[in-house]
């Protein structure tokens, strides 16, 4: 079996008081588990960025379809340099816990990711269980709270009091 890599980079100074307090108010307003989800997010900006720069070269109808992905999940980018000025918040914005906030149907982003985890919450037909779920654009209108089934009390009694055949 292939280990996978690490999808991120710890920061060269880990004990940055600056940092550190920047990082602390993020977890707080998106409802991060852990600072790591901050560095994840930071290598896929990183990533985009680098993207941008080699597309910068090629023609533009390469660009033209990075540009469409990256409208297609919610950021707006017209040009090579709204790539590059990209902000960590701008992707953070997007995550399924996020947007579930935005939209109302939880009150904190804790709250938002914990009903992400318990599968509570469906995404066009799809249960979707990730926190740090991506939500593409045309799929935000179709954020819904999965409707609980509900078996009538008499449909149970009738169950139990069924008698059962036995055989020996």
């Amino acid at each position: 079996m292939i280990r996978k890599r690490k999808l991120y980079q710890r920061p060269m100074k880990l004990y940055q008081k600056d940092r550190i307090e920047e990082e602390n108010v993020l977890v707080k307003r998106y409802g991060l588990k852990s600072k790591r989800e901050i560095w994840k997010t930071l290598a896929k900006i990183n990533y985009f960025r680098k993207r941008a720069k080699d597309l910068a070269k090629s023609s533009g109808e390469e660009q033209e379809v990075f540009f469409n992905y990256l409208k297609s999940l919610g950021l707006e980018i017209k040009s090579i340099a709204d790539i590059l000025d990209l902000q960590i918040e701008d992707l953070l914005k997007r995550r399924l816990s996020s947007v579930v906030v935005s939209k109302a149907l939880a009150t904190t982003p804790k709250q938002a990711r914990q009903m992400i985890a318990h599968k509570k919450i469906i995404v066009g037909k799809n249960v979707i269980d990730a926190p740090s779920y991506i939500v593409p654009i045309n799929l935000e209108s179709e954020i819904k709270i999965k409707k609980k089934n509900k078996i009538k009390k008499e449909e149970v009694n009738a169950e139990k009091e069924a008698p059962v055949e036995v055989s020996v």
